[in-house]
This record gives C-alpha cells, sequence and structure tokens, in this order.
C-alpha cells in the first residue's frame, strides 16, 4: 500500500475589468488589499500590480483542495465583481499591452525587472504550480529525473494560452515560449543526484550567476523552503476541475516515483533528449500532438500517452481515478486553449469586429473561472 503524499497548489490570476475586458494597469491599491482581507495568509501578490495568487494550505486529498478553491475563487470573485472587477486564470491575456504594465512594488519583483527588463515585462502570464511532499530521505534529484519524461504530458493537460497581442500564436502554451527566454526555466538541468544538484548551485553562486538565496525556475524544482518537489510547467487553468486533475495526477506520478524499485534507477540521457523533443510538441500542438511514447520508439496521441502513464503506474486511489477520469475528458473534448481559439473562430464568423472577438475570449474564461462555485459570476458586458 502506498503511503499518500501531501500536497498544495498555487494559482495565478490577472484582474480584468468586467466592463471592457482588459487587465488594469494601474489598478486601484484597493484591490489588492481587499483580496488579501479575504484570504488573509493564503494571498500573494505576483510580479505585476494587475496579478494576484492564491497558495493553498496542505491538503491530505482532493476533496480538501476542491473545497478551498471553490470558497477562495468564490471570495475573490465577489469582492472583486463590487468594484466592476474579476478575475482571470488563464495563462496569456489575449491582447494585454504587456510594456503598459508596471511590476509590483516589492524589492524583489524590482530587481527582477531590473535585471531582466523586456524578458520580465513580457512574462504577464499566469502559472500553476503544485508541491507534493516527499520523505526526508528522498534524493529529490533523482526523484526528479524519473518525473521529467512526463511533464510534457501535464503540459498538454494544461495548455491555455493560445493567443498573444491578438494574435492567434500557432502554440497551444505560448506562456512557455515566453518562459523559455528565462535563465533557468525550461527543463531542469541533467543532474544526476543531490550532490550534483550542490555542486552545480555552488558553482552559479561562485561564479555570480545565482543569488546566495536565489531559485531556479525550472519545469519542476526542489523546493527552497519545503520538503517538496514542485512542478511548475503548466500554465494557469481557468476551469478547477482541471487544476485538480493535474494535481492529482502529478501526486499520483510521485507517490509511484518514490517507490523502492525506483530507488536506483540509472540517470538516462536518452529520456531527457526524448522529454526534450515532447515539450516543444506540447507547447506547439497541445492535446493534437504526436508524442514519442514512454519506450522512446513508437509516436502516440495525448490520449494514447496518458494511457501508458496508467500502466505504467496503475490507479490504486479514488482520487487518482478521479483524477485520471477527468484528464482522459481534457483530452477527448479539449482543454482552455481549444475553447478559446474555438471561441474567436465562432466570433470571427459572426461577423464580430476583432475587439469584440477578443472581448469574448476574456468573457468566456471569466465565466469558465466561476464553474463550480456556489454562485453565478458576474459575465462581462461587450461595448
Amino acid at each position: 500500500m502506498l503511503r499518500p503524499c501531501t500536497f498544495g497548489l498555487e494559482e495565478e490570476y490577472l484582474l480584468v475589468d468586467l466592463a471592457t475586458g482588459k487587465v488594469p494597469t494601474l489598478p486601484a491599491s484597493s484591490l489588492a488589499r481587499h483580496c488579501r482581507e479575504v484570504l488573509g495568509p493564503y494571498f500573494a501578490q505576483e510580479m505585476f500590480r494587475c496579478q494576484i495568487e492564491v497558495a493553498s494550505p496542505v491538503f491530505v486529498n482532493l476533496y480538501q483542495a476542491r473545497e478551498f478553491f471553490v470558497h477562495a475563487r468564490q471570495r475573490l470573485t465577489d469582492v472583486l465583481a463590487a468594484q466592476g472587477m474579476g478575475l482571470y486564470g488563464a495563462a496569456s491575456h489575449p491582447n494585454a499591452p504587456w510594456l503598459r504594465h508596471k511590476p509590483a512594488a516589492s524589492a524583489h519583483y524590482r530587481q527582477l525587472f531590473d535585471d531582466y527588463r523586456h524578458v520580465a515585462r513580457r512574462s504577464l502570464l499566469n502559472g500553476l504550480h503544485v508541491h507534493v511532499g516527499v520523505p526526508a530521505d528522498c534524493d529529490r534529484m533523482q526523484l526528479i529525473n524519473r518525473l521529467v519524461p512526463w511533464l510534457p504530458l501535464l503540459l498538454v493537460l494544461s495548455t491555455s494560452s493560445p493567443l498573444w497581442l491578438g494574435q492567434a500564436t500557432g502554440y497551444m502554451s505560448y506562456r512557455r515560449v515566453i518562459c523559455g527566454e528565462w535563465p533557468h526555466m525550461g527543463l531542469p538541468e541533467p543532474l544526476a543526484d543531490w550532490p550534483a544538484y550542490e555542486r552545480y548551485r555552488a558553482l552559479l553562486q561562485r561564479t555570480g550567476s545565482l543569488a546566495e538565496k536565489g531559485d531556479f525556475w525550472w519545469a519542476i524544482r526542489p523546493s527552497q523552503r519545503f520538503p517538496t518537489v514542485e512542478l511548475r510547467i503548466c500554465d494557469g487553468c481557468p476551469c478547477l476541475e482541471d487544476a485538480l486533475s493535474i494535481a492529482g495526477v502529478f501526486r499520483h506520478l510521485v507517490e509511484h516515483s518514490l517507490q523502492p524499485r525506483h530507488e536506483r534507477s540509472p540517470f538516462n540521457r536518452e529520456l531527457r533528449w526524448v522529454a526534450q523533443e515532447n515539450y516543444w510538441r506540447a507547447m506547439r500542438y497541445g492535446r493534437h500532438g504526436q508524442f514519442i511514447g514512454a519506450d522512446a520508439q513508437q509516436p502516440v496521441t495525448a490520449q494514447g500517452w496518458l494511457g501508458q502513464l496508467q500502466g505504467q503506474f496503475p490507479v490504486d486511489t479514488v482520487d487518482a481515478e478521479r483524477a485520471f477520469l477527468h484528464a482522459h475528458g481534457i483530452l477527448r473534448e479539449g482543454t482552455s486553449a481549444d475553447r478559446q481559439l474555438h471561441c474567436l473562430e465562432r466570433a470571427q464568423a459572426d461577423g464580430q469586429s476583432a475587439a469584440h472577438a477578443l472581448q469574448a475570449v476574456v468573457e468566456q474564461v471569466v465565466t469558465q473561472g466561476h464553474a463550480g462555485l456556489p454562485t453565478a459570476g458576474v459575465a462581462i458586458t461587450q461595448g
């Protein structure tokens, strides 16, 4: 019987004007104050003044996670709607003018913007992060090496950033394309174990490439603050059930990868090459792509790849069963990226102007974020 791992989620959101669908460049300071009041210690200001984060407590099952985020989203929706604002949870906004947006006031974010300039300013993006707790004696780099081959599949499930500056980018996760402009934000370095990780970290610090308390932003990383591995590859998920499904699949993958049969699994560079190729295909094509399967021999669909994951790590809990069931539904019916593109095409086919078509996408994303909440959200009013 597997020992269940605890876990937590972090969701990022942009604030949008419900009357226009636009992201305010200088939102009223009262907005963040009201959000902090309703969320307490689970609220965080993100990189931009128009961006916030909800960082959850520690959960032991998906029921707890659902209850927390249903109430958190509802409280934020209510307090923001009173001021004509809403939550935008997709990874990219379809037409926000990134050059006009300002960093948050903290010294940390101001330093990021000073160090990385336009790369930081272009990162008006929302991600979903999932922490899974691991035993104290776990070599987290060896564990991460076993998880890396499956990361692109988790990105596929979350894709929600097909639009940028009013255009369809041709990518289902344009957020991850922009992430590639940052140092230390792609797949983790191929470090064989924890001592190798510490040597690499020390090298970067010794040469001025990483601050003493600096951190990597890899697609998956060992957290510096918590005894967890942190999944960072995923786009933000407007639909809460999508986020919970990804968290459940990732937790299941970690739990099985901690088992004794994996403890001395060899470091495999070929699997790293395959993961890099699948990563690009996931960004570009999402669920419509053909991927290199778990045997590194034959191409598979995203559905087939998810089936291979279940074959290697059999579903053995109610949480995992529900998470995989929903994940198959995502791959069958479409991700947020698919819904956004379909909404845009439908609005254009109806003869709407470019501005109104993009506004329809924003409304669709905001409305999706209300799904499953106790009361209906406030719709964007097209001008």
